[in-house]
Parts: structure tokens; C-alpha cells; sequence
């Protein structure tokens, strides 16, 4: 007898709507003297943060210092991976890639 497969992925409701938006890299430096953005080689952004990289508090505080940067809420703003790491891969919903390196660099000037 032949067993037929099944797919362990979970299909998303038809009914949700996915939104893509920007995706961003940034290299975070925690616990430094003041919240600041530096821009990087190859278009990969340094965020400065006082906050120390202790239960959360260094990814809130990015999140909350690119929601004001970027003007959007913080519910736009997910952290796709490096949740422990220094080195982060940020969506940004709602807003284009455009948009957001647009802001970034105006936000260095």
C-alpha cells in the first residue's frame, strides 16, 4: 500500500492579506551613548542604541527608534530574523523600499 504524503505547511485563509514590504538590513550596537543611524557598506544600515542587548530591550528599542524615523507604527515594523543576533533582517509593512531608504538617508544627513 502506498501512504499518500501530506504537506506539514499550513495554508494561510484566503481571506488574509499579506503584506510584503521592505526589507531592510541593519548591524544593531548596543549600549552606546546616544540612538543614532549610520549607513554602511552595500546599503546595510548601523543603528546606534543606548539600550543594553538584555531580555528584548535592545530589539524594542530598534523598533521603537525606526518607527519614529520611518513614521509608521511599530505594528508595521517585524523583526524577520537575528532576534538574539547583532546583525537583524527588518520588514517594514505598508511602506516601499523606496520609502524607506529614502527616510534612512535623510535621517544621516
Amino acid at each position: 500500500m502506498r501512504q499518500e504524503l501530506t504537506s506539514s505547511r499550513k495554508s494561510l485563509p484566503k481571506d488574509k492579506k499579506i503584506s510584503r514590504g521592505a526589507i531592510i538590513s541593519i548591524l544593531i550596537q548596543p549600549r552606546a551613548s546616544k540612538n543614532e543611524l549610520i549607513v554602511k557598506e552595500n546599503e546595510e544600515y548601523k543603528v546606534r542604541l543606548t539600550a543594553p542587548p538584555v531580555d528584548g530591550a535592545a530589539n524594542e528599542a530598534l523598533i521603537n527608534f525606526l518607527s519614529a524615523t520611518l513614521a509608521v507604527a511599530k505594528s508595521q515594523i517585524e523583526i524577520v530574523s537575528g532576534h538574539t543576533a547583532r546583525k537583524k533582517i527588518i520588514r517594514v509593512h505598508g511602506i516601499s523600499d523606496f520609502e524607506v531608504k529614502r527616510a534612512l538617508n535623510k535621517e544621516i544627513e
